[in-house]
């Protein structure tokens, strides 16, 4: 793939966060993003320039139509300086799933790849090397084409930008978080748009979660359609722990987001580093378990966060459900620990799963 480089100058580049500062989540800016171009049936004028507004028609498709979906992977500097993507390519597999659900056109992976790691050696210096820290990579896409009818659009934008950040909740993995549990609210159901990481879900996520808010809880637990089962959380795919040490994940339905880490945590479970296994999680039994002492942990894997553990499941009604202590158990610490620690090449992780950016 050919890239055109339009770069600032050095006298326009800003100055990225000293070393320490606080980061916050996906709240800062590189000094640039790729960009690709789809129209007349392919993907063209690859590029690379200044972060800054993007030019679009009053009709593009994706302001009326809900085109656009989006990844979030992220890079870590490693003791030896360099910089290393973990599992981009698990992402951009998922780009493609969600294009194909949305009817959006497929970009190779390669190309996926390649514009990630050249944007990321273009604005290595913002890479942050603090714990819980990252360069949280956001590509997206979205519809461009000028037309009012509902159809898919012909023409739309690939954008990847950079966000060197912190941990996603405040306190970082310290903090046990608290999720409600309603009836009220779906996150998706069997044929919609669940497996998609599509921009509509997020949206119609909000209300839910400013919900969530009003009875003091973090997120929402949501449940299938019939309201039997555990789905996942907003943000994540949710997990609990057995007496025995073993995580349980949702069996991955048609209307679960399959989280790259929940895959990750498997995978790392056939190759004998961890207990996981997916099963369908009945709520009333879950409850029960966790009443009972026989669930000991719970929380959330995510790219964002990695693993979020829950202290507390709040219900409408003023209730409460501790979960062992209310705090970060041994097992999800342990399973943090030894995740986070692949990432930033201090374990070794398993083949394929970092790949280091060139200087290209």
């Amino acid at each position: 793939m050919r890239i055109e480089y339009r770069l600032l100058p050095d006298c326009e580049r800003k100055e990225p966060p000293a070393p320490g500062a606080e980061l916050g989540f996906g709240q800062l800016r590189t000094d640039h993003m790729f960009l690709m171009n789809y129209s007349d049936g392919g993907w063209h004028s690859p590029r690379i320039v200044p972060y800054g507004p993007l030019e679009l028609q009053p009709g593009a498709m994706c302001l009326h139509y809900g085109q656009t979906f989006f990844e979030g992977i992220k890079a870590f500097k490693h003791a030896d300086g360099e910089i290393y993507c973990f599992r981009a390519d698990k992402n951009a597999e998922r780009m493609n799933h969600s294009a194909e659900i949305l009817c959006m056109p497929a970009i190779p992976e390669d190309m996926q790849l390649e514009a990630i790691h050249r944007l990321l050696d273009v604005d290595r210096r913002w890479c942050p090397s603090e714990p819980q820290s990252s360069m949280y990579i956001r590509p997206f896409m979205f519809a461009t084409q000028d037309s009012l009818g509902v159809k898919p659009s012909k023409e739309y934008l690939y954008c990847v930008m950079l966000s060197p950040s912190g941990a996603y909740y405040k306190g970082g993995f310290s903090h046990a978080i608290r999720l409600l549990v309603t009836r009220k609210y779906h996150r998706a159901v069997s044929g919609g748009t669940g497996t998609a990481k599509a921009g509509g879900n997020y949206g119609a996520s909000l209300r839910p979660q400013e919900y969530a808010k009003s009875f003091g809880a973090d997120q929402v637990l949501y449940l299938s359609a019939d309201n039997g089962a555990i789905e996942e959380v907003g943000t994540m795919n949710h997990y609990h722990v057995l007496k025995d040490g073993a995580f349980i994940i949702p069996d991955f339905g048609d209307s679960i987001l399959r989280s790259v880490t929940s895959l990750s945590v498997l995978e790392l479970a056939a190759l004998g580093k961890a207990r996981a296994r997916q099963e369908v999680i009945r709520v009333d039994k879950f409850l029960d378990d966790v009443a009972s002492g026989e669930i000991i942990e719970a929380g959330g894997f995510g790219t964002a966060a990695v693993v979020s553990p829950v202290g507390e499941y709040v219900f409408e009604d003023g209730r409460t459900l501790t979960v062992g202590n209310g705090g970060v158990g041994e097992h999800s610490r342990r399973l943090y620990e030894m995740y986070a620690a692949m990432q930033t090449g201090d374990l070794p992780a398993p083949d394929g799963w970092l790949r280091q950016v060139k200087h290209y």
